[in-house]
């Protein structure tokens, strides 16, 4: 679910604007998975650019507590969503956590990293969203450390079905700011890409494990 219309607009206007998100149906890349992908995310380039993280960190935070109510902790998922989410709980005045994708192998061991109450209301912040597997190990490390996790609010996602899946399977509500159908559309209107390209870009997200730009 995007958190409203004209914000996802906004939002991937300024993804595609400063390269955060890049297309290239000719030319895809390789994703650690093997993937072929004619798009790649690094929502990490946002926080080289004041204006666009204080609209993220805004518009996620006011997301935020008009989806779950204001939270008593924001949890970060390491270590792309680290930055966003410390901006996120600086917005919303509120203590701030992360959590690794397993405990330290030294030292206290900590996955989770922070002080985080027992019985707290957090609401986990993700930078992507892909198949949502690592976000939801999060969400699985939180709530066995006995806190209320609201819910999860993310910049991007991809809308994978399968992601859906993960995230009703787990029980867990997911909102983003944009999402790929809006990037697309905002692509398409910057002239990005072409309208031939859209239909190469459309056909990934059905199938990103056996997509290939190459006509038949």
């Amino acid at each position: 679910m995007i958190f409203n219309k004209d914000t996802a607009n906004n939002t991937a206007e300024q993804l595609l604007k400063i390269k955060a998100i890049k297309l290239q149906p000719n030319d895809p890349f390789t994703w650690a998975s093997g993937w072929k992908s004619p798009i790649y995310c690094d929502n990490r380039i946002t926080l080289s650019y004041p204006m666009i993280r204080n609209f993220l960190k805004t518009n996620m935070a006011k997301a935020i507590e008009e989806n779950y109510g204001k939270p008593d902790v924001i949890a970060g998922v390491a270590t792309g969503a680290i930055a966003i989410g410390v901006l996120v709980a600086q917005e919303l005045g509120i203590p701030f956590v992360y959590v690794r994708p397993e405990p330290k192998k030294h030292g206290r061991k900590n996955q989770i990293e922070g002080y985080l109450e027992k019985g707290s209301n957090v609401v986990v912040v993700e930078d992507l969203i892909s198949t949502g597997k690592s976000s939801l190990l999060a969400v699985e490390a939180l709530k066995e450390a006995d806190v209320n996790v609201k819910g999860m609010m993310a910049i991007f996602t991809y809308g994978f079905p399968i992601a859906d899946e993960n995230f009703k399977e787990a029980n867990v509500s997911l909102t983003t700011l944009s999402n790929y159908k809006i990037l697309l559309e905002q692509a398409v209107k910057d002239n990005y890409i072409t309208a031939k390209e859209l239909a190469l870009v459309q056909a990934w997200r059905k199938a990103p494990d056996k997509w290939t730009n190459e006509e038949d």
